[in-house]
């Protein structure tokens, strides 16, 4: 066994196993930890926190570095006529921990306190983790707004955000008087600790790229972020290092304008990774044409089953108990269900199959596709024979408007069908009611713009099948027919409305004609089927396996 490569004060609670030893920093800009904890937006955050769990199960020498954020991302509530609405709360902790770890950065030229706060890892079984703020009474009010909101709406307020993850994360191991093995960037955010390091030694590319891996996580432009290199550079974002120094580390043309972070991080790391089969494949094939970067491979996400998966359904399903898994799943859509009621009035069935579609807004995984054959979707939700009710739910980007709008929409149509519901305040706590009280987890993105997508892992350990289009981590599950159904491949070519028209096509063929027969007709047929997809989502899709493979394909090359 090996120790904890933190200080005493700080160290891994457990004797870390000689496997994991390598002593490997986390950062992520967002840590989905418990429903308590408010410093996540979506599924980068859900990722990252099942990751910090499985650290802690495995006994790895592991610690991760985020941000404090004082109003979180945001509350989802409804304005008076029932659409959405953002609110902003100042959220305070007594659960972290502060040792008076405190030190400055420079931010825009000038001096900026940072305080890192100390989550203990077994408050909620993590690896241990700092929370990097700069909200405090010795900042100015500029600074300390920094680190209030995550993802801020103004750009300026985002590049410091991201000096204080990278540049921050790195300083504060500084302080503490150790330096790990291994920086891992979960997703480029923190790039800016790499050219700390850089500053540190001279400029030394060869051993930072031996300390750094980086993992990205979409093929989608806007997360693939760029920004002028000068405006970068003002903010102190390459920490004292020249222009002409960061343009040679990074073998940019001496007139090149443009700093894109996921380049940058590819340059600068040994190591890259997709977050899916098919997006490890979609990722070579986007940077092929650059010179001078790592290999990429693929470690397929993961979400952790023994925080997601229901105790009684998993007792069911492993003692093959049809009977008492159906009354516990028929229990956990009556949970779902009063929700539903106390949100939107639609007293909603336990026996009737229920549809969930549930996760970020964004354009890509098009929330609405299955309203956009009108008469099928009214037919669908109106009809007495094999009913159906359909739920909703999701953060859209606050200053995404065209997002709000599709919500609003929704919320719109859903108060013409009895069977049709809009939910908000999409946290983990309302994730976990709807995975668990789902039949159906509907999952329709457009290929290949869902790198993993991993809502329908822990959906499937609750017994909820997946109906998806062919994209992200389903690929390497789907059985069709088997444990899922698959909306068929549109043919290559098509205009982004005939696609939209094709998939949702398949998803009404699936419904009429696979489902609906499957889950009313012959009932223990849909519980054979449900079995199966939970056999074949653990262990493959536990973060466990996840978090192994880090070490192994990431850490330890």
């Amino acid at each position: 066994m090996s120790k904890s490569f933190l200080p005493a004060a700080y160290a891994h609670p457990y004797e870390i196993a000689d496997k994991y030893k390598k002593a490997v920093a986390y950062f992520c800009m967002e840590f989905a930890i418990d429903n308590a904890f408010k410093i996540y937006s979506g599924g980068l955050g859900y990722l990252a926190g099942s990751h910090m769990r499985s650290a802690y199960a495995l006994r790895q020498n592991l610690v991760g570095v985020g941000i404090l954020w004082t109003y979180g991302y945001y509350n989802q509530i409804r304005a008076e006529d029932g659409t959405m609405a953002t609110q902003y709360l100042r959220k305070d902790y007594s659960f972290l921990e502060d040792h008076g770890l405190k030190f400055l950065i420079r931010i825009h030229g000038a001096p900026v306190w940072v305080k890192a706060y100390y989550l203990r890892p077994e408050t909620f079984g993590t690896a241990p983790m700092f929370f990097l703020s700069t909200d405090l009474p010795e900042n100015d009010h500029l600074s300390r707004t920094i680190t209030q909101r995550l993802y801020d709406s103004n750009g300026d307020t985002r590049i410091a955000q991201y000096i204080v993850l990278g540049q921050g994360g790195a300083r504060l191991f500084e302080e503490l008087g150790v330096e790990p093995e291994i920086y891992h960037l979960n997703e480029a955010h923190a790039i800016g600790a790499a050219f700390h390091m850089l500053a540190r030694n001279g400029g030394n590319v060869d051993e930072v790229r031996k300390r750094f891996v980086f993992t990205t996580h979409t093929p989608v432009e806007a997360g693939n972020e760029k920004k002028d290199i000068n405006l970068l550079s003002g903010f102190s974002f390459f920490d004292g290092l020249t222009l002409n120094q960061v343009r040679s580390m990074l073998q940019l043309a001496p007139d090149e304008q443009t700093f894109n972070f996921t380049l940058a991080a590819l340059r600068l790391s040994h190591r890259a990774n997709g977050v899916s089969a098919l997006h490890g494949e979609v990722s070579r094939r986007m940077w092929q044409g650059y010179s001078d970067i790592c290999p990429i491979t693929h470690i397929t996400n993961a979400q952790n089953r023994e925080y997601w998966q229901d105790p009684e359904l998993a007792e069911a399903f492993s003692k093959g108990d049809k009977a008492a898994f159906k009354r516990r799943k028929r229990e956990l859509k009556k949970n779902l269900f009063r929700l539903v009621g106390e949100q939107t009035g639609h007293l909603f069935d336990p026996d009737t199959l229920t549809i969930v579609w549930a996760r970020r807004f964004a354009d890509y995984k098009r929330p609405d596709l299955i309203t956009q054959d009108a008469a099928r979707f009214e037919r669908m939700l109106q009809r007495t024979n094999r009913p159906v009710q359909m739920i909703w739910a999701g953060k859209p980007y606050p200053t995404d408007f065209a997002a709000v709008e599709i919500f609003n929409k929704l919320i719109s149509l859903s108060k013409k069908y009895p069977r049709c519901a809009v939910l908000t305040g999409y946290e983990m706590v309302l994730s976990r009611l709807l995975k668990n009280g789902s039949d159906i987890w509907l999952n329709n993105p457009v290929v290949p713009l869902e790198a993993s997508g991993t809502s329908g892992m822990t959906a499937a350990m609750n017994g909820s099948i997946t109906i998806s289009t062919q994209d992200g981590w389903v690929r390497e599950f789907a059985r069709d027919g088997e444990n899922c159904f698959l909306i068929p491949e549109a043919p290559a070519g098509l205009s982004k409305e005939a696609l939209n028209k094709a998939d949702c096509a398949g998803f009404y063929e699936a419904i009429d004609n696979r489902v609906l027969p499957l889950y009313y007709d012959t009932p223990d047929k849909w519980t054979d089927m449900v079995f199966t997809a939970m056999q074949d989502i653990c262990p493959a899709f536990d973060s466990d396996r996840m978090a192994d493979e880090y070490y192994t394909k990431m850490y330890d090359i």
